[in-house]
């Protein structure tokens, strides 16, 4: 109780059967020793002096399934760095960052974990410190200053989290007090081989209350905007990742993880009644039903889940030559069978550029010209498809290599044309998608969106409406071949006048500047797709166009 802030302290927990004698970092510790070393630090309580009163009053009602989202992922660490190689402070950082984000339109900015962690290359999501910053960047206050200064500036910051598991490091939660504390005793239960972590015994109250505190810590006393939980997936099935014999089924027989469900749900009801306005994102990989929906319907109550399907089966289908995508047509209009079933977000996250999947730009097929053209075409296509957005940092500007967690972005690809008209283009799309409300006003809801046509495979062309109030709406037609299609016809719900405000093959961005020009164009008495009035079009090869409908003649 003596101790000043700045003192380094440990707790020494002798077990009471074996008389061994552990050395343990305080859990609940809210600052720790720089890595490799493992102490807890006594913080400076109470001396920061916020400026965001208003934002967090404006949080708390916040109407954000009917405002845009375009989320900026960050890993600290590698975005960028200082002239020596050194990593940057929270309050460098935060200056740096903000002036970016706001540039490039981005609504919010998503930290992977920087809650304490003794191990770089695990990116931060095998945690030791649940109510810590990392001290790599600077101590509690400099992250408050971040956090401050992103809300000062109107960006809203989103904190990966991590409840599924923990390591195994000696200082940290593993074997608290020599026995499993924090996991379960049988590693059927309490192990991720895949992960080399532990799992919490999420049957415990004390677990419960441990992680509940650290979710509610930094809404509250950090004032982050919303939590992505990790890997929900792998908490929810006891079967996740294991053979036949490596999991044990629960009182019923079945694969669910009872106690992890329970546990979720009261995760969301307690973080929403503590700190109205926040925002709970799953990161959840499976159809498991009701995850985005509240817990008196029997949901999970969490307020956005991560849409890993669209994500992998738009990423198969661009991945594929354009003379095959004709046949697989209906990967890319799967979705929309399922699309309002949650509240959903379309994510190209940090997950998709490591691990031999490569980056965003080779994962694309053809040519130089000809991937940039592909990978502009399908950002086209998820800021005009229904769901909140997200872009891994370095994928705005088609960085070529894959992520690398122990360096820094390849900013130097920015002297070229081609990256540099990606970045444009990115850009250019945060500001469509933010000053349309046609494109975020239903995001959530089957109102916001209507096939034009979704059958011409042959072509590989796609075209639907993103619907807002009453007669606002866009037009958006996609071309997934490198063939230009001249005079091509498309039915709209209302005659008069149309204007392209979008065309990612501008040669502003790269393309090649094919399209319908800044002249508004005029529909035809001519009914096609059982609509009474359609519009003659230009679309360019491999490439997205938005039109906006400018009322009548």
């Amino acid at each position: 109780p003596d101790l000043d802030p700045g003192h380094i302290y440990k707790y020494e927990i002798r077990n009471r059967h074996s008389g061994q004698v552990l050395q343990k970092a305080d859990p609940y510790g809210q600052q720790h020793e720089y890595r490799p070393r493992t102490g807890t630090i006594v913080p400076a309580l109470g001396l920061y002096g916020w400026g965001d009163g208003d934002w967090m009053e404006q949080r708390r009602s916040r109407d954000w399934q009917h405002l845009p989202m375009s989320v900026y992922e960050v890993h600290l660490g590698s975005w960028q760095r200082g002239q020596e190689g050194e990593f940057l402070n929270y309050r460098e950082a935060a200056h740096r960052l903000v002036e970016y984000v706001k540039y490039m339109g981005f609504t919010h900015i998503e930290l992977m974990p920087i809650t304490e962690h003794p191990y770089d290359p695990s990116w931060g999501y095998q945690t030791t410190g649940y109510f810590a910053p990392t001290s790599r960047f600077g101590n509690p206050d400099d992250f408050r200053y971040f956090v401050d200064y992103c809300h000062r500036n109107g960006i809203s910051v989103l904190l990966d989290w991590v409840p599924a598991h923990f390591p195994k490091d000696e200082h940290g939660l593993a074997s608290f007090d020599g026995t499993p504390l924090y996991e379960h005793a049988d590693p059927r239960l309490g192990e991720h081989k895949d992960w080399s972590t532990l799992i919490f015994n999420f049957s415990r109250n004390e677990v419960k209350s441990f992680l509940l505190s650290s979710a509610v810590y930094w809404l509250e006393d950090m004032h982050i905007d919303g939590l992505r939980v990790d890997a929900v997936a792998s908490m929810l099935y006891l079967d996740y990742s294991r053979k036949e014999g490596e999991w044990i089924p629960n009182q019923y027989g079945g694969r669910e993880n009872l106690a992890a469900i329970d546990f979720l749900r009261e995760l969301n009801i307690a973080v929403h009644e503590q700190c109205p306005g926040v925002l709970m994102i799953a990161e959840e990989s499976t159809s498991w039903p009701q995850v985005s929906r509240p817990t008196y319907v029997g949901g999970l109550g969490f307020d956005i889940k991560w849409n890993m399907g669209w994500m992998n089966d738009t990423l198969d289908y661009m991945a594929l030559e354009p003379i095959y995508r004709q046949y697989n047509h209906g990967i890319l209009t799967f979705s929309m069978l399922y699309c309002f079933t949650e509240n959903f977000m379309l994510p190209f996250s940090h997950d998709e550029v490591v691990h031999g999947k490569q980056s965003m730009l080779h994962k694309m097929p053809g040519d130089e010209w000809q991937r940039h053209a592909n990978l502009r075409t399908l950002y086209t296509y998820q800021f005009t498809h229904p769901g909140k957005k997200l872009l891994f940092m370095g994928t705005e500007f088609a960085q070529g290599k894959e992520w690398d967690s122990c360096g820094v972005l390849d900013w130097y690809v920015l002297e070229y044309p081609l990256h540099q008209g990606m970045l444009r283009m990115v850009r250019d799309l945060n500001h469509l998608y933010q000053s349309r409300p046609a494109l975020y006003l239903n995001e959530f809801d089957w109102n916001g969106f209507e096939w034009i046509d979704c059958h011409d495979a042959q072509q590989s062309v796609i075209s639907y409406l993103r619907k807002g109030r009453d007669n606002e709406w866009m037009v958006v037609v996609l071309n997934l071949t490198p063939v230009p299609r001249h005079n091509y016809r498309i039915g709209v719900p209302s005659p008069g006048r149309y204007r392209e405000v979008f065309n990612s093959d501008s040669e502003l961005y790269g393309g090649s500047n094919v399209g319908n020009g800044s002249e508004p164009l005029h529909t035809d008495d001519w009914s096609w797709m059982n609509r009474a009035h359609s519009l003659l079009l230009t679309l360019p090869p491999l490439s997205g166009i938005v039109l906006a409908y400018e009322g009548q003649h």
